[in-house]
């Protein structure tokens, strides 16, 4: 997967108006304030790359952080769309009502939530079972030996559970459908970004990691995931998280406070035309609809 190692930046003015951008200062142009998930970050800063031929009179500016704080960028008024890979709480739901603005939920793709290891680790694959007793508070799995492998380089036997800090919506989905709402272990090495998830697992030959698909990298292993006793292992894909089969997949979502209008309104259609859907699909993520692109997925 190709990433882009930079930012568009903008600067954020204190007019607010939800929906539809704002103006740029000493411009005409409309400038639209985007901000949250990070595994919706890179196909974020590529869509709005692209969009600058589509329109050059609106600039789209693009920034991390995790789903929670893109959320709350939004309930208070700086953004005017919100990235995130968790479904929005209710407890943001009724304070984004609160301010005097419904929220709108708008699905832009799905996503396979991979399981990192060590390419030395000689797991081929893992349950949700096995995973819960990892990263789960009270799991009693913290030995590799005790999934029965012995893994090269790793001498103190020791899982390094890699996770994701707890404003991530990757971290929130994980602890959703992998742990039952349960709490993690404490100890865990939480990561800022989804890249420095992949980064540490394949540098450290005891590591476990989580994160989107997109963020997989020949440096690591994905093993194929059990959801329960006698259902197959299903390896993580484009394809099996759009058609349901891979058990950690989920779909992504751009949030707007209300119905988006203007410039809003016509960058979310584009971002889920045939030319913004073969975008996500090149990036490594499954559509939220079914495109005809002129070149294969990378």
């Amino acid at each position: 997967m190709r990433t882009k190692n930079y930012f568009l930046i903008i600067p954020v003015l204190a007019l607010l108006s939800f929906g539809c951008g704002r103006p740029e200062e000493g411009s005409t142009r409309a400038v639209i304030q985007n901000k949250g998930s990070d595994t919706l970050v890179n196909v974020a800063q590529a869509w709005a790359e692209a969009y600058q031929t589509v329109n050059p009179n609106v600039a789209v500016a693009v920034t991390g952080g995790g789903s929670g704080t893109g959320i709350a960028a939004l309930m208070n008024g700086t953004v005017d769309i919100a990235n995130s890979s968790r479904e929005m709480k209710e407890s943001e739901k009724v304070d984004l009502v609160a301010a005097g603005h419904a929220p709108k939920q708008h699905i832009v793709g799905y996503d396979a939530l991979a399981i990192f290891l060590h390419p030395s680790n000689p797991i081929n694959e893992i349950s949700l079972q096995q995973l819960k007793a990892i990263y789960g508070d009270g799991g009693t799995i913290e030995k590799w030996s005790q999934l029965g492998v012995t893994v090269p380089g790793c001498d103190s036997d020791e899982i390094v559970r890699v996770s994701r800090q707890n404003n991530s919506g990757t971290y929130a989905y994980f602890r959703e459908a992998v742990l039952e709402e349960s709490d993690f272990k404490l100890g865990s090495r939480d990561m800022h970004g989804s890249k420095d998830v992949v980064d540490l697992v394949m540098h450290t030959a005891c590591a476990i990691g989580y994160s989107g698909l997109a963020y997989a990298s020949d440096e690591v292993k994905m093993p194929c995931v059990v959801s329960e006793a006698d259902s197959p292992c299903v390896a993580p894909t484009i394809d099996s998280a759009l058609d349901g089969s891979y058990p950690i997949a989920r779909p992504l979502f751009m949030y707007t406070a209300g119905e988006p209008e203007g410039a809003v309104a016509e960058y979310l259609n584009w971002i889920l035309s045939n030319d913004g859907q073969c975008i996500i699909l090149g990036m490594g993520y499954s559509p939220a609809t079914t495109p005809t692109c002129s070149a294969p997925a990378m």
